[in-house]
């Protein structure tokens, strides 16, 4: 198998000796492989068992994922903090960007001018852009943006390849969730207000292992 994971032999071993200890805390779960694959990343990221039940997947969401990658996709992120959790060489691998727009001038002063947030405003244009087409989407701060991309795919047309829905969050976070939910776009979300850029890391992390498992 291909090591994506860049460890030393001790570090290898500390991690493998993690995810020993989450399988046996875990306990029974109905998630096929390849998402305990992402659910047990989530949870060494964040060592918060709860996002177990929290987690959901769109039943075609690794197979899309990994698919994406292997194709180079594009990465549309809501903040530049997933960008800077995601490791270059994996992605440089098989040739897949990062796309992050919410601090470009003209979307700063489109949210300014609409009353809108960045976050909304940066997703609308990726989406003019032609950027969400067949991309993977990972919002992990803002609902908003969640929200938009949801509306997006509703009314616009855009087509992601998948949308990874982690915001963390009390205002409308577990509201964009729901709103992901009833979309055919392949999406992993985790459902309430837990989240954050660190848990879209993880995810994006594991289905980079799963493609290099397939690889190799």
């Amino acid at each position: 198998m291909n090591d994506m994971r860049q460890l030393t032999a001790l570090g290898r071993t500390i991690e493998d000796e993690s995810f020993a200890i989450i399988d046996a805390e875990a306990g029974a779960h109905d998630f096929s492989r390849a998402e305990w694959q992402v659910v047990r990343r989530v949870i060494h990221a964040t060592a918060d068992f709860e996002f177990k039940s929290l987690l959901r997947f769109h039943p075609e969401a690794v197979r899309a994922g990994i698919d994406a990658l292997k194709g180079g996709s594009s990465i549309v992120v809501d903040v530049k903090m997933i960008a800077a959790g995601l490791n270059e060489d994996r992605l440089a691998a098989y040739g897949c960007s990062v796309t992050s727009l919410i601090s470009d001038e003209d979307v700063i002063a489109a949210a300014k001018a609409e009353n809108s947030t960045r976050a909304i405003e940066s997703m609308r244009k990726a989406h003019r852009l032609g950027k969400l087409d067949r991309a993977m989407v990972a919002i992990g701060n803002a609902p908003t943006a969640l929200l938009e991309v949801a509306r997006l795919v509703r009314e616009e047309g855009a087509r992601p390849a998948l949308v990874l829905g982690v915001p963390v969050g009390f205002v409308s976070a577990a509201m964009s969730k729901e709103a992901v939910l009833e979309l055919d776009t392949p999406f992993i979300i985790a459902r309430g207000r837990k989240g954050g850029s660190p848990i879209a890391v993880a995810i994006i992390h594991a289905l980079l292992y799963l493609a290099a498992e397939e690889r190799s």
